[in-house]
């Protein structure tokens, strides 16, 4: 699905799968869990399954995992 596809300017709903995710509610971007920023469906890589949660990069997803206490050898 590319952004122009129906859903117009809106927030999609998406189920977060392994490797992949599903869209329940077309839209063009999902909220970053973390930094609130939009991060537009086409260019969405990271994300947390466990969590279902979107995250706009790399470093988000890192302070995700953190915040969960996931990461090897933290202590919770």
């Amino acid at each position: 699905m590319n952004r122009f596809d129906g859903g117009g300017n809106r927030e999609a709903k998406i189920r977060y799968l392994d490797a992949d995710f599903q869209i329940l509610t077309p839209g063009t971007f999902v909220t970053c869990a973390i930094t609130g920023r939009p991060v537009l469906v086409d260019e969405l890589r990271y994300w947390s399954v466990v969590r279902q949660e979107p995250y706009a990069d790399a470093a988000a997803s890192l302070e995700a995992e953190k915040r969960a206490g996931a990461l090897p050898n933290q202590r919770r």
